[in-house]
């Protein structure tokens, strides 16, 4: 079948959540279908299976992965860009650093990460009938070298489907110029467009769809509603969960390098989460959770300057529960040192909040792996959990209050109400949301996949998908 590939005209036009709803339909259709993105900027991760062991993807391609019903695998997403400041990424190829690579300029690198994204596809397209392809950004950005979307779309030769954001206003626009900016290699391909997002009646839209229509030959492919669906949103820090009244209440500062936010979707569904940037919020909380962080010092800065260090000590010691998550468990402890500037600020050490007696200290190989955890709640009882790391900071001390471990250590402490963990996944387990909050939480992704697929069999013209994925 010839490969399918969702090209946006802006950032945050609907690829991902389009390219994981067709995976689901195509599933439904009886195709062998995987998901693929060439390059992912994003800090939330997933651990998957490689051929050296265990790596990382983003989680947009993870998610498309189990829509399609497949295992997730490094190659739906060979190379991710984790930003570590404004202007500087760490560089993952086929699931593992490059520091190389990292440590080059934007420019220069093309040509080294090209081959692995080829690779990838070219292996991914010989074991599955269909490749769903989701571009990055626009394909338009005529003062970039693009590889994602332009050289993607030829290299693969796919049928291309444009998407557009019809709620912020301007679609036909963005449609027409974006169509009229890419290269004609990428304009050959373009068969459809989608208008995604759309509030009210279609029938307002015309003569619009029609008149575009006449100006590109873009089919109208349709147009999809404004979708409240339950994935976790692409960043994970805005959450509509459908909590009960008088749930808990769980604040969780809006770190600005909060990573693997997305473990918190489920979190959502239980309890009332507070993405938190004012101090205030943290106080009437009933659980404080610190989250990941792809740059525990910068975020250790952000939390004094906001106050939000001061207000979690204060929580602390007023009795709230407080658990910290890999990043999030090293500002607990009271020692941070990065003594190469790993994250990609100044070497040094940094003072966190001292409400463990953990030394962290970041080394050069980074852990990315799938642990089984043994978890000791207290007069709750112990629990086995599946969870996953990706973490370069080593954590010792605080042996006397070690409560969790895997195969290769202690993975979490506890001192009264003060809890770390260098474990992501947790709080995706109903168990574990029971023994912490006494809530229950269901999981509910595989009803979203189908809604998702209800979705493209209602909206878009599915004839037209079978016709563009016909062999060339």
């Amino acid at each position: 079948m010839r490969p399918l590939m969702v090209l946006g005209c802006t950032s945050d036009a609907g690829k991902s959540l389009l390219a994981t709803a067709l995976c689901a339909w195509f599933r439904r259709e009886g195709v062998r279908v995987a998901p693929f993105k060439a390059q992912n900027m994003s800090n939330n991760a997933r651990v998957v299976a490689t051929e050296h062991g265990s790596g990382e993807i983003g989680v947009a391609q993870w998610l498309q992965a189990r829509a399609a019903g497949i295992e997730p695998d490094v190659r739906m997403n060979p190379v991710l860009l984790k930003p570590e400041a404004d202007t500087q990424s760490q560089v993952v190829v086929r699931g593992r650093v490059d520091r190389v690579l990292t440590e080059t300029p934007w420019s220069d690198r093309h040509d080294a990460l090209w081959t692995p994204m080829a690779t990838a596809f070219d292996e991914l397209d010989a074991e599955f009938d269909l490749i769903v392809i989701e571009g990055a950004g626009s394909p338009a950005e005529i003062n970039l070298v693009d590889q994602v979307n332009n050289r993607m779309v030829e290299y693969a030769d796919a049928s291309a489907l444009l998407v557009s954001d019809i709620d912020r206003g301007g679609s036909f626009a963005h449609l027409y110029g974006t169509w009229s900016l890419v290269p004609e290699s990428t304009r050959a391909r373009l068969v459809g467009y989608v208008l995604n997002k759309f509030r009210g009646d279609p029938s307002l839209l015309a003569p619009g769809p029609e008149r575009l229509t006449g100006l590109t030959g873009l089919a109208h492919a349709g147009t999809v509603p404004m979708l409240e669906h339950r994935l976790p949103r692409e960043e994970g820090a805005v959450e509509h969960g459908d909590a009960p009244p008088g749930a808990p209440v769980v604040a969780i500062p809006r770190l600005p390098f909060g990573s693997n936010l997305d473990e918190f979707h489920l979190l959502s569904q239980a309890v009332n989460v507070r993405w938190v940037t004012d101090p205030g919020l943290v106080l009437d909380a009933d659980l404080v959770i610190l989250p990941g962080s792809k740059h525990v010092a910068a975020d250790m800065a952000w939390l004094r300057a906001r106050g939000l260090a001061d207000a979690i000590v204060g929580a602390a010691g007023a009795g709230t529960q407080i658990i910290g998550v890999c990043g999030g468990a090293m500002m607990l402890g009271d020692r941070f040192d990065d003594p190469d500037g790993l994250e990609g600020g100044a070497a040094g050490s940094v003072r966190p909040l001292g409400l463990l007696p953990l030394r962290t200290s970041m080394a050069r190989d980074k852990v990315t792996a799938h642990v089984t955890v043994d978890f000791d709640h207290g007069v709750a009882g112990r629990t086995a959990y599946d969870g996953y790391e990706i973490r370069n900071g080593v954590v010792d001390g605080g042996d006397e209050l070690v409560i969790a471990s895997s195969a290769s250590g202690p993975v979490g402490w506890r001192r009264d109400n003060v809890t770390a963990t260098t474990v992501h996944g947790l709080f995706e387990r109903p168990p574990f949301l029971r023994a912490v909050l006494g809530v229950t939480a269901v999981d509910v992704l595989d009803e979203t996949f189908e809604q998702l697929a209800d979705a493209v069999e209602a909206h878009l013209d599915t004839d037209l998908l079978h016709r563009l994925t016909e062999p060339s």
